[in-house]
């Protein structure tokens, strides 16, 4: 372990500033390129129009999609020789809390506008924040429930209705599913948190099995609801949509591939910044592409958000790194002992 570490410092140290700076060019622009791609995919085939005026309303079907290639991702990258001791009952409580979580989200694609999304799942911080303080005892620092604050207003600025009109009939069920999707991510994170507590566990072996679980209780879910057979028949009527599925799956595929290069890399903090810029970009994106035209008021309230989701995934790595350096080594107890 000790000399991988020392391998990966070397490296850093004989690579020049310029092959430093397009390497990370090349992790950043992989990251922004899938997850562009991703989210424009995903907007296309949960919102686009079919012929015979066709919706596509499966969501178990997407979901399936996803999970299964992320398996097959972290399959292939994961070292067999890697420790595992987490029990077989975490993983599938963590599984069946993440797959909610994704159900609902895609679900609100089917309600809301694709930014709208974006910016509501970009707010995971306050339900875990929130889990953290009700369910594990956690304090946190003022810094963070500003921030938290911060991220809050300018949610409820983006969602604020100027005025009620017939387009605004459905308003509240889209943001109920993405309430629920937000609850559900809180809920794997104070599970993942106790996994990271009591066990040992790589993080493409969690990812690994999680999505391994979500695969198998989709697959269930798909022949027991009967959506897998109306599934089929659209995609008879419709074949494009397979292909844009496989895409949709290789893009987040592709991301994941580049975000944990930029850990390795880099420092979870670039790769913060990084995917927090993402998202933003993921916003202007659907605007100029998929016709979603924001009002000021909404331009404004998605960078306020963006500004607090900023300052706080930098202040957090900022203190987490500050407390490896005042902890003694030999005092940090390893996970599972």
């Amino acid at each position: 372990m000790t000399n991988n570490k020392d391998h990966h410092e070397n490296s850093h140290e004989h690579r020049s500033v310029t092959s430093e700076a397009v390497h990370f060019l090349i992790c950043a622009g992989g990251i922004l390129t899938c997850y562009f791609y991703f989210g424009i995919q995903q907007e296309r085939i949960v919102q686009g129009k079919y012929s015979g005026g066709d919706k596509f309303t499966f969501t178990q079907a997407l979901v399936f999609f996803l999970c299964t290639a992320n398996t097959i991702f972290a399959y292939i990258f994961r070292r067999k020789t890697d420790i595992d001791n987490v029990p077989t009952k975490m993983y599938a409580a963590c599984a069946g809390s993440y797959l909610a979580a994704m159900m609902f989200s895609n679900q609100a694609l089917l309600y809301l506008p694709y930014p709208t999304q974006v910016l509501a799942k970009s707010c995971k911080p306050i339900p875990v924040m929130l889990f953290g303080v009700l369910f594990a005892h956690k304090s946190y620092s003022w810094r963070k429930y500003c921030y938290v604050l911060l991220i809050v207003a300018g949610v409820a600025l983006f969602l604020y209705k100027d005025k009620k009109s017939e387009e605004n009939k459905d308003f509240g069920y889209g943001e109920i599913l993405l309430a629920l999707s937000l609850i559900m991510d809180g809920t794997t994170t104070s599970i993942q948190d106790r996994i990271n507590r009591s066990y040992r566990r790589t993080s493409l072996s969690l990812m690994f099995y999680i999505n391994l679980y979500s695969s198998l209780y989709l697959s269930a879910g798909l022949i027991f609801t009967g959506e897998l057979y109306s599934f089929f028949y659209f995609v008879q009527k419709h074949h494009h949509v397979l292909w844009d599925l496989v895409f949709l799956a290789l893009s987040s595929c592709g991301g994941q591939y580049f975000i944990f290069k930029t850990i390795a890399e880099f420092s979870p903090l670039t790769c913060s910044i990084v995917t927090t810029t993402r998202k933003l970009f993921t916003i202007i994106i659907s605007v100029i592409f998929m016709n979603h035209p924001l009002s000021s008021r909404q331009t404004l309230a998605t960078g306020i958000v963006f500004a607090g989701l900023t300052m706080d995934a930098v202040d957090g790595k900022l203190q987490a790194a500050s407390k490896r350096k005042i902890e003694p080594t030999e005092k940090v107890p390893l996970k599972g002992q």
